[in-house]
């Protein structure tokens, strides 16, 4: 007999786990794989990206996804005593551009080593290559291996995560166990993933493996306003875009397809940001008629990375060779039309097991926000990525992971230890 069971040993169970061994609760932490952060292990490009150093505010604004049901949670634990927590186990962290905080070493491993060290100091039992079956709700909370062995707990948290990076052992397992306890599971959909196209430039790949700098993308709304933009890199690819701003835009294509019932979404790639449309046109204006005798393809070198300056030359109907000197003020005007307002359609995303975050998952109105307690089943917790709680990457997932973990663990140990 367990005081508490915690199924899943990624970021948000390993917390858990710690949290609730730090309440003296005799601790049971289950994982179906033969290692424990697989998921940490690959963050942040492998440097391990542990939360993020922004006001909470901002930081619920990087988590479109219900990021307002952690307002409650972080009232107890933040990003802040995140990096706190962290530094006490003996990990320096730093921080990079936009508030993204590292381990000074920049490796996961030594993030993961360090909370692993932390649950064997607190005698939490480890059993690893151990799949859950299911999950029995009586007086006890009862839980069934694959492997036919089952224990018995006062309290459970089910951090098993979502349905992307299945490789990692997020396979959407949890779900099932949460409608056994009467929970409702909202539609699972791919998030930070990137679009698809049907445009005949992304099947020739004429712009395949570029990538544009610091640019705006929007998702545009079928009356042809943005829904959202994202001033950030993005990448051409065979398939369609992918890159920092496709990602966060990602979700927001999925929602409109939804919403409005529609195979293709508008977006828009505003290339030069930092100038209005009619400043950037007296602007070209003067650079043609300083150098009337230049081809406008030496006239605009440098305005514009090579392929995509020839690419929109193409757009407009301009030859690349034309001098400045005969280009009609009219061919100007369209083309930086284009620079600021160049729409393309996109018809999906990669699936979600090839997305960086599963969006839906267990419902947060169903959920204590200052314990992460079910609502409806005494003694079941829920943390991290299962919940219907999605971020943008930059350490937002794991910031809501590591703190709705610590909840879970603290108050599952709470709860058993005053059963």
């Amino acid at each position: 007999m367990f005081d508490v069971i915690v199924i899943g040993g990624g970021p948000a169970g390993l917390m858990a786990s710690i949290a609730a061994g730090e309440q003296g609760a005799k601790v049971l932490l289950i994982d179906k794989g033969d290692k424990l952060g697989r998921k940490l292990a690959i963050s942040g490009g492998g440097r391990c990206n542990v939360t993020n150093r922004l006001p909470i505010d901002e930081i619920v604004k990087h988590i479109p996804g219900n990021g307002r049901f952690l307002y409650s949670a972080f009232s107890i634990f933040n990003n802040e005593d995140i990096i706190t927590f962290f530094e006490n186990l003996g990990i320096k962290l730093k921080e990079e551009d936009h508030g993204r905080m590292f381990p000074v070493s920049n490796k996961a491993q030594s993030v993961i080593d360090a909370l692993i060290n932390r649950i064997k100091e607190l005698q939490v039992k480890l059993m690893t290559n151990a799949p859950v079956m299911d999950i029995d709700y009586d007086s006890h909370i009862t839980v069934k291996l694959q492997n036919g062995q089952s224990f018995k707990s006062h309290a459970v948290v089910i951090a098993v995560g979502g349905k992307s990076v299945p490789h990692t052992g997020s396979t959407g397992d949890g779900y099932a166990w949460a409608q056994k306890a009467g929970h409702m599971i909202t539609d699972l959909f791919p998030t930070e993933v990137p679009l698809t196209s049907n445009e005949p430039f992304i099947h020739n790949k004429i712009l395949q493996g570029l990538s544009l700098r610091d640019i705006n993308l929007s998702v545009l709304n079928p009356k042809g306003k943005p829904l959202i933009t994202h001033q950030m890199d993005m990448l051409f690819t065979h398939f369609g875009i992918s890159g920092p701003a496709v990602l966060r835009c990602s979700q927001f294509v999925v929602k409109a397809m939804k919403k409005w019932n529609i195979a293709n979404v508008t977006m828009n790639i505003d290339a030069i940001p930092s100038k209005k449309e009619d400043e950037l046109f007296q602007e070209v204006l003067k650079m043609v008629k300083t150098e009337p005798k230049k081809s406008i393809k030496n006239i605009f070198k440098g305005l514009l990375p090579e392929r995509y300056l020839l690419f929109l030359f193409e757009k407009s109907e301009m030859d690349p060779l034309t001098i400045g000197a005969n280009l009609s003020n009219e061919k100007i005007r369209g083309f930086v039309h284009l620079c600021k307002q160049f729409q393309f359609q996109v018809n999906g995303t990669l699936p979600l097991e090839k997305a960086f975050v599963t969006g839906g998952g267990v419902s947060v109105k169903e959920i204590e926000p200052q314990t992460m307690a079910s609502k409806f089943m005494n003694g079941l917790y829920f943390c991290g990525e299962i919940l219907d709680i999605h971020g943008y990457t930059g350490g937002y997932n794991i910031t809501s992971a590591l703190v709705t973990g610590r909840l879970a663990g603290i108050n599952a140990a709470k709860y058993a230890l005053h059963e």
